[in-house]
This record gives C-alpha cells, structure tokens and sequence, in this order.
C-alpha cells in the first residue's frame, strides 16, 4: 500500500505517533492479534528514485522481520494489510508487478513458514486474483493448514465495506431460505459471517507512515484496537520498531467502555 504525504497530527486517547523513545512499560500483556497496515512503499522507492515496484520488493524485509517478532514473542494472529479493493485502480503495471512478487513471495516462503509453523490464511475477495495467484496462495494454504504457531492473514483483494456487505448478504439469504430468523440476528452471528469470522477481533492496529486513517481496513473487527502510528516507511519497519510498538501497546489501560475504577474491580475479582 501507499498513501499521500505524511501528516504532524496526534489524537489524544486515540492514534498515537511513535517517538523513537522506547516506552516505559507499566504492564507486559502482549496482544493476541496485531494488525498492521504496511504504508509507505511507494514513497520510500520515490525518495530513491526508483520505481513504485522496487519499494514493494524491499517491503518484503519487513514482513519477514515481523512475522519473525511475532513468532518468537508468541503473538497468536498477524494481519497484514497487503492489497486493498482500491489498489485494483492503480496503473496496470504496478498491479501486475504487485501480483507477480505476491506469488513469488508465496513460492519463495513456503518452507520458511514450514519451518517456523507459521499458518497462512487470506481474507478479501480472492476470485478478482489472477489464476497463478490464487493457485500459489492456495497451494501455500493448504500446506500449512496444520501449522499452528502463528496464523498470518493476508488481507489481499480487500475491503472492510466490501467484508460488511459480503456479510449482510450472507444473513440475508440465510434469513430468506429459512435457515436464520431475523431476531437470531446478534452481533456475534454478525461477527461470524465475516471473511475473518474466527479470527478474534486486532487488540492492535500499527500504521505506518505517519498516516492517521484506517483506509478500510477492518472495519467491524478494529472497533475495540488500540492504534499506533509510526512515521517509518514501511520498508524500514523492523524488530525494533514493532517493540517499541509493543512497549507503548503495554502502556494502555484497555476498558471496553467501562471506568478505570470498575475496570479495576473486575481485575480484582
């Protein structure tokens, strides 16, 4: 992904920018599910005069370090915002560059996410994939299925919109043949007809870039996760980085809209 210039801007209590001062932690909870929109290749490849693609190919680095981090620390799920419904607008070069180095990512990671026991799975609308993509994506899928150490989620030909509505058709053909009545209709049986529908919802979401938006990116799943934005490109998103991120992550009191003194008496109950 790529997005416009970056922007000075911090949200008190909300999207927080990065200092390159690690954090003092007060607590050491990690969280079971980061999220991470990987902003800024096109303007690291810009800045080096190189071309759009050549940012996408050294942002490879970083997902190898991360999905490296989480494994090691023990994080549970990785989301990875890799290519949105949007990008289908770009030029038709660097979208058939971008499906290209996708699967030959794929090709190339496989026994590394063998050996690590890392689960690949993939969230979006995949029937717009090219057919080699979707063979490559699939074929990895597959092979990792009994991989649990840690499951990557692709979210690749994606939409938070998109997902809803996927969803809501989903219920309402159900509702239709029979299958669901309307007063069975929850949040959780809402939840469940997502793409992601049994992947806990980020307690973290990282941007990077200095952007201060969520670009459709899980829309329903994000309404409780904690945000953090680093001014980093994402090609030079690293281990480091994403500790500091887990050191600020460890620093916020997460209540669910509840107070600090009931959130105190559940904690102690």
């Amino acid at each position: 992904m790529s997005a416009d210039s970056p922007k000075d801007s911090t949200l008190e209590r909300g999207p927080q920018s990065i200092s390159s001062k690690p954090a003092t932690a007060v607590r050491s909870d990690l969280p079971e599910h980061v999220a991470i929109i990987m902003d800024g290749n096109g303007r690291w490849a810009k800045e080096r005069g190189k071309e759009r693609l050549e940012g996408h190919k050294a942002g490879t680095k970083a997902v190898r370090a991360v999905t490296e981090a989480c494994r090691e620390k023990g994080i549970r799920y990785l989301t990875l915002f890799s290519f949105s419904t949007e990008n289908w607008n770009r030029s038709e070069s660097e979208v058939s560059g971008l499906m290209s180095l996708f699967t030959k990512n794929l090709n190339d990671e496989l026994s590394t996410l063998l050996k690590n026991d890392v689960r690949l799975r993939a969230i979006g609308d995949l029937s717009r994939l090219p057919a080699t993509v979707r063979k490559a994506l699939n074929i990895t899928i597959k092979r990792t299925e009994k991989n649990n150490g840690l499951d990557l989620i692709l979210a690749v030909s994606y939409g938070g919109r998109e997902e809803i509505v996927a969803a809501a058709k989903s219920i309402a053909t159900r509702v239709q043949s029979g299958a669901l009545k309307v007063d069975d209709i929850t949040v959780d049986e809402f939840a469940s007809s997502l793409w992601s529908g049994d992947i806990p919802d980020p307690d973290l979401l990282i941007r990077t870039s200095g952007e201060m938006r969520i670009s459709n990116f899980l829309l329903w799943q994000l309404a409780y996760a904690e945000i953090l934005v680093t001014p980093e490109l994402w090609p030079d998103f690293d281990k480091e980085i994403f500790d500091r991120c887990l050191e600020q992550y460890a620093t916020r009191e997460r209540r669910f809209g509840l107070t600090s003194e009931q959130l105190a008496r559940v904690s102690q109950a």
